[in-house]
């Protein structure tokens, strides 16, 4: 065992990688359905670190780390939460604002009243609502404080992870009935449609939609025993046969505007028309509009749906296409290829990165990071190390590209960037703090610390469910995620969609999670009262 510790404080590289491969099969194990995830590396680190006190990992591991996990984030991101801002933004913001303030200030009063140290009930309130960038700004105050925090966020973390789950299984027992009526309700369905209502002809198809608030697409139409595509400024004909590709509600009001479902489905893969899903991965074509791509006037081509991730959603003109999107595209047989070559179709580009603007959007964040920002009453803050990359990302991610310099990630390389870079961080935050939460523990107090930690997360956790649902009008799938969306835990936003078997809560949990971790990355400090 001595040799073995030895090894290990004289070879950094080999601890790191220990406590890595540990951590990842205990984040496997489940416990009452639960799973701890990456998260468990954080403790394999504790664990590593309260065995020898020599045991310790570079700074540079927790700081790259967590820049390239935070970063990464904030890129993929980035159009999700722009585009929930040009909606209901401000409204979705403020309550998430104001559920976390809340949160803030029952763990500050409650930590004055019980006599426990601003920089234990900083650490709890990190682990309590399970955000590790709040954490990291904390690290950057000093050594004495990231200690103190780490053992916070140590303790108060199992429970935080746990608890939104229980909420979010006791939301599904009593949305049951609900959540049986929007089954399917998210997946996109095509219509076989007859045009019989003359008003649904008086004015080119893009501007019935708008007119009807319906968001659809109409893709092919049948005439003189052939189908062709439709062209968006194209107008419908009383009698003609459609498709049209929506979500289910979209369908039938759709129906209803139109004229009639239709029993003439002719299987269209006969036809002179071809039908096939294309990866985007030529970054001429990313971070650009559908409209600006003109694949219609182009290629004679129509881009019915996109699926970005798992999730497929109805494009338009405003579409803006990203690195790693499937898109579905119906064109004539013969200019099938070279439609495909158009948009890239390269699986292999998917997994690569372009390390000149990743490079450069993370240096300008860590820049971002550094600035102080003024407070009322003279004091200051700093976004650090995590708030500074992932409020540039958000800003990059959303414009997509500047010029030639594309800033978005294909979603495959996102995803490994944000497990690694997570991991690195934890990893090395979980063995330097090891030591210290060790003097904790044997010192006592450990389970009132618990306690608090426990009932920030179940306070947090009942008023974003209740009041998503009875002020922001969500539907269940959405809540559930807006829920998982403000503790930032990928925990409960994996049992939510388990629950709903589709990627409503992925919709609300992207809309408020960004807003969320920089909420919390200031009110942590704040916290600490100085």
């Amino acid at each position: 065992m001595h040799a073995a510790l030895d090894l290990l404080a004289a070879q950094p590289l080999e601890l790191l990688f220990v406590v890595l491969a540990v951590g990842y099969a205990v984040g496997r194990l489940s416990l009452g359905g639960v799973q701890l995830g990456i998260a468990a590396v954080l403790f394999a680190g504790l664990a590593a670190g309260m065995l020898d006190a020599r045991l310790q990992l570079p700074e540079f591991v927790r700081g790259f780390g967590l820049v390239v996990y935070v970063y990464a984030i904030g890129v993929s991101s980035g159009p999700a939460f722009m585009a929930s801002f040009r909606r209901q933004g401000l409204r979705d913001s403020a309550w998430t604002i104001g559920l976390l303030g809340l949160a803030a200030l029952v763990a500050h009063v409650i930590g004055r009243l019980l006599g426990v140290a601003p920089n234990l009930i900083a650490g709890l309130y990190c682990g309590a609502l399970t955000n590790t960038a709040a954490l990291a700004a904390l690290l950057e105050r000093s050594s004495t404080v990231g200690h103190d925090a780490v053992i916070g966020y140590s303790i108060a973390y199992p429970a935080g992870a746990l608890g939104i789950v229980l909420a979010l299984a006791v939301a599904r027992r009593a949305w049951r009935g609900d959540l049986a009526r929007d089954a399917h309700g998210t997946r996109l369905d095509v219509e076989f449609l007859r045009v019989t209502r003359p008003d649904a002809t008086n004015a080119p198809i893009k501007a019935k939609l708008a007119e009807w608030g319906i968001r659809a697409r109409f893709v092919r139409r049948r005439r003189d025993d052939h189908w062709e595509l439709i062209p968006p400024d194209d107008v419908l004909v009383v009698g003609e046969v459609v498709t049209a590709v929506g979500l289910p509600a979209a369908l039938t009001e759709l129906t209803r505007r139109v004229g009639e479902r239709s029993d003439d489905r002719e299987d269209v893969t006969h036809s002179s028309l071809d039908m096939r899903r294309i990866f985007v991965s030529d970054p001429r074509v990313a971070g650009r509009s559908l409209a600006e791509l003109r694949t219609l006037s182009r290629f004679g081509a129509l881009v019915s749906r996109v699926r970005r991730g798992d999730a497929d959603m109805v494009p338009d003109g405003r579409t803006v296409l990203e690195l790693g999107d499937r898109v579905r595209v119906v064109a004539p047989r013969e200019r099938m290829a070279e439609v495909t070559r158009f948009f890239g179709d390269s699986y292999r580009a998917l997994g690569e990165i372009d390390a000149v603007s990743f490079g450069l959007g993370a240096a300008l964040g860590m820049l971002l990071g550094l600035l102080p920002i003024p407070l009322p009453g003279g004091a200051t803050f700093k976004l650090g190390t995590a708030g500074g990359p992932l409020l540039v990302g958000l800003v990059l991610g959303a414009l997509g590209r500047t010029g030639p310099l594309v800033w978005q990630v294909p979603y495959s390389a996102s995803l490994t960037l944000r497990q690694i870079g997570l991991a690195l961080f934890l990893a090395a935050v979980g063995v330097n703090a090891g030591a210290p939460f060790a003097r904790t523990l044997l010192a006592g107090g450990g389970l009132g610390l618990l306690a608090l930690g426990a009932g920030i997360t179940v306070t947090v956790a009942t008023l974003a469910l209740w009041t998503s649902r009875r002020w922001l009008k969500a539907p269940p799938g959405i809540a559930m995620g807006l829920a998982s969306g403000v503790h930032t835990q990928p925990a409960g936003l994996a049992f939510a969609s388990e629950t709903t078997h589709d990627e409503s809560p992925s919709l609300g949990y992207s809309t408020v999670s960004p807003m969320a971790t920089l909420t919390k990355i200031v009110l942590a400090q704040l916290l600490l009262g100085r």
